[in-house]
Formats: structure tokens, sequence, C-alpha cells
């Protein structure tokens, strides 16, 4: 519910921003851009090393607690108090460096975090039965069964091959 009243917003304020073809391609980088960022933030920020004990457990709570219990429900998606702040910070500065045509950008990324978090629960807690819902469950569960420094993607995992964090499947 949360989700689709920010996202409606979201298209309410990128009504008549652009043309459709403007719009469309927006959109389609909004998207780009968000699965750069998912992979940069569980790269470089859910998995930092730090020595602060204060720092240590934010992380905890931001991240590694999914890892402690990967099967939680509770723990598979973000709350929406920290992903709505998180993003409305996003908007804003797509806003401030676009203008109008910003919000039509973060529309993109908006899509991009909710197909995320979709794909992120079924992973944890749904039967995945088509093939490429399979290949990113198998993707993901190597990174939380097989070694956490690599497989950071959840929805766009060619990063982690454009990257050089791929986790290869186990030769039998």
């Amino acid at each position: 519910m949360t989700w689709t009243v920010f996202l409606s917003c979201a298209v309410y304020a990128s009504w008549g921003a652009t043309s459709l073809g403007l719009s469309i391609a927006l959109v389609a980088a909004g998207l780009l851009i968000w699965t750069l960022f998912e992979y940069a933030m569980h790269r470089f920020i859910f998995h930092l090393k730090m020595d602060s004990v204060w720092w240590k457990r934010l992380i905890f709570v931001t991240h590694g607690n999914h890892h402690a219990m990967p099967g939680d429900r509770y723990r598979n998606i973000m709350p929406p108090i920290v992903s709505v702040v998180i993003s409305g910070m996003i908007w804003i500065a797509f806003y401030l460096m676009f203008g109008a045509p910003g919000s039509v950008l973060f529309l993109g990324f908006g899509i991009g975090y909710v197909v995320y978090d979709v794909i992120h629960y079924a992973c944890h807690q749904l039967p995945m039965r088509g093939p490429l819902l399979r290949k990113l469950r198998q993707h993901h569960n190597r990174h939380h069964y097989a070694k956490q420094e690599g497989n950071f993607a959840i929805t766009a995992i060619v990063w982690d091959r454009v990257f050089g964090t791929y986790i290869p499947h186990k030769k039998r």
C-alpha cells in the first residue's frame, strides 16, 4: 500500500513533464539506475566492514539480521519507513538535477525498487517456478550460502559479472 501511494504520487508529478517517448526513455533509465544502486548499496554499504561497535550494529540492523535469518519473512524487505525516506531523498535529488523530468526518472527508479522487493521476498519465501526466477533465486542463494562477498545483485545479475563479483555454480 505504501509504495502504491508513493509511486502514484510520482506518476502524478510526472504527468505531462515530458513527451511520451522521452518519458519511456526516462523510466527505462530510472530502472537501469535502480539496478546499479541496488548492486552498489548491497556491495558497498550493506556488507561494509567497520571496526566501530556502533557501525557494526547499524549494519547488522539494516542488513546483517537478514543474513543471520534469511528465511525470516519479516527481514526480507526493508521497512517502508527506511525505503520511503531514502527514495524520497533520491527523488528530490533527481528533481533538483533535472527539474520535472527528474520525477519521471524517479518513477523508473521506484518501479525498480518495488520489483526488487518482490523478487527478493520471493527468493526467500516462494517457490520460483519459471527459469528466470529460478536463476535469480539460485544466484541470490549463492550469496547467502556460498560466499557473502559476491552475487550482490538481485534483479540485474549481470552487474556481478561486469564488476567481477559473480560466484559460479560448484561443479558436480
